[in-house]
């Protein structure tokens, strides 16, 4: 052996200069903000195509809210032998006979109390108004007009505000027939056939991406029904507790303030906040400061006990969202597309949340897959992997042959996009 193979000479490594150190974070700054651009094309993009096809975007949203109340009735139908079609039948017959019986009793007392309302509402804030001119405030008129007017006028010009803004979009009384007769359509059809969509998605999408969308959407729809669901029962809860309140102390339009809250309820933080003002509002004027501070006791409450204690119990974690977050989204959805826009402003930060983390779990995963393939690199001298356990391949299989769990569709309480008859889920997981 010669001097040459065992004395082996120390490598010497190029130390890399100031500018191709700065070149390559320039580089990736470059590369991040393409990125981010493009991501916000896009975005604006179909926000502009969802915004001209609104008339179609809002049924078909409607829909998906009146199909994640529906489906539960209508998957216990289906599970006693009851058809499809027959049980989504009876399903919407007995929605619309509900329906039809709480607006009959509620409808006729609301339209006639709400002017009585806005009168009263117009008098507490006359009321506020000469309070802050008294003496410790003394508070000049002219400071205060300008906003004391522009809130009157708000409240008298609610209803109108209400009416047009809940079909902002659909112009026309014919266009908003043909709205709600398309939520009704629609929502029989998602219910009836909903099952089958999955199955279809997988086939087109294939293995891989069939896989991955099956989970998302699945996610998506438990996420979005659970949500529904829990507002509309922390909503009844309030409104329930708060009328109760409000009827004990004698307050005016107690039914009314109460249905007041409860459609409140599904505008997180606005419309608790509005409804509370208005319920203090005219027990000041009926009933005095005393009964109005009462009032705001019972609410501030109530809303905290949502909030601290039905919120954490009734939902899960996945579907929490920062309070910045909903606010925020309440704020652009009811700037772009009025009250329906904040009416569904926090059920799409939720899926979009459910999104946000499916991706981060995949990436997580990606980088043990390529932790695991460094380990399996640096094999000891019998071939053994010095990191242990087995790299999973692209198709979410391991190389020892066993599927990879983690990424496998999930087993998933049936819904509409999770069921699935046995000979229409042949291209799911079947067919990898």
């Amino acid at each position: 052996m010669s001097l040459k193979n065992i004395v082996q000479p120390a490598r010497r490594t190029r130390m890399r200069d100031r500018g191709e150190v700065i070149g390559a974070g320039g580089m990736w700054l470059a590369k991040w903000s393409l990125c981010i651009a493009a991501i916000a094309i896009g975005a604006l993009v179909v926000g502009w195509v969802l915004q001209k096809l609104w008339v179609i975007a809002l049924p078909v949203l409607l829909a998906i809210v009146v199909c994640t109340v529906l489906w539960p009735p209508a998957r216990a139908l289906t599970r006693r032998g009851v058809p499809p079609a027959a049980a989504a039948s009876i399903t919407m017959l007995g929605f619309f006979a509900l329906f039809g019986g709480v607006v009959a009793l509620i409808v006729p007392s609301v339209v006639a109390q709400a002017p009585e309302l806005a009168n009263k509402a117009t008098e507490g804030i006359q009321q506020v108004q000469d309070w802050f001119q008294g003496p410790p405030i003394n508070l000049q008129d002219e400071q205060i007009d300008t906003a004391i007017n522009a809130i009157t006028t708000k409240v008298q010009e609610s209803g109108t505000a209400i009416a047009s803004g809940v079909f902002s979009g659909v112009t026309s009384a014919g266009s908003m027939v043909i709205t709600l007769g398309l939520v009704v359509v629609l929502s029989f059809f998602f219910i009836k056939d909903g099952p089958r969509f999955i199955p279809w998605l997988h086939s087109v999408g294939g293995g891989r991406a069939g896989r991955h969308l099956e989970a998302v959407l699945v996610r998506m729809w438990d996420t979005l029904g659970g949500f529904i669901r829990t507002q509309a029962l922390v909503s009844l809860i309030d409104a329930v507790f708060i009328g109760a309140g409000l009827l004990i102390l004698g307050v005016p339009l107690a039914p009314v303030l109460a249905i007041f809250t409860f459609i409140g309820g599904f505008i997180p933080i606005v419309g608790a906040f509005v409804a509370g003002a208005l319920a203090v509002l005219v027990a000041l004027v009926a009933n005095g400061l005393t009964t109005a501070l009462i009032v705001l006791a019972i609410i501030i409450a109530v809303q905290q006990i949502e909030g601290n204690v039905l919120q954490p119990v009734l939902q899960s974690k996945s579907m929490k969202l920062h309070a910045v977050v909903v606010l925020l989204s309440v704020t652009a959805g009811g700037a772009l597309f009025g009250i329906v826009g904040a009416f569904l402003a926090v059920p799409v930060a939720a899926v979009a949340a459910v999104v946000i983390r499916y991706l981060g779990e995949q990436v997580d995963r990606r980088l043990e897959e390529d932790r695991l393939l460094d380990a399996d690199a640096n094999v000891d001298g019998d071939g053994t992997p010095s990191g242990g356990g087995t790299p999973s391949d692209g198709d979410g299989t391991h190389s020892d042959g066993e599927v990879d769990t983690a990424d496998a569709s999930p087993v998933a309480e049936p819904s509409p996009v999770a069921d699935s008859d046995p000979s229409t889920s042949s291209s799911g997981s079947g067919r990898r």
